[in-house]
């Protein structure tokens, strides 16, 4: 009996040790085998999110040159108030000089064109020939 025990126990400790055996020569197949069908179900995904990313960044990136080149147009028409006080002073100082000269030809007309009272003939004597 104690030789079938001993059988029995022998047995046992082998095919533990052979289905540890396995265990350990298949792990790391069972453990690639996962990822890749991991890899294989999500790459389609992860590929997507990554062209979703690079249009969004596109689309960002002409966005912010849409914004600074804006931002630049603003700071340049703050920048160039001066250039329209200049050029306010400069009209005002026409229309003055404009109303000064229209002013002076008003009394240089009127001192050219003879009064009424030129106009106005004399009555002459009637001659006294005869």
């Amino acid at each position: 009996m104690e030789d079938q025990e001993m059988q029995l126990k022998v047995r046992r400790v082998t095919d533990k040790f052979t289905e540890s055996m396995y265990v350990l020569a298949n792990e790391p197949s069972v453990a690639l085998y996962r990822l890749q069908e991991h890899v294989r179900r999500s790459l389609p995904e992860l590929v997507q999110h990554k062209t979703d990313m690079q249009s969004w960044e596109e689309q960002s990136q002409g966005a912010i040159y849409t914004v600074e080149y804006a931002c630049s147009a603003v700071k340049s028409m703050a920048n160039s108030s001066m250039y329209f006080k200049n050029i306010d002073s400069l009209l005002r100082q026409a229309i003055s000089m404009k109303e000064q000269i229209s002013n002076s030809q008003g009394r240089s007309l009127h001192d050219v064109t003879p009064s009424p009272s030129t106009l106005v003939s004399t009555p002459h004597a009637p001659s006294t020939s005869s």
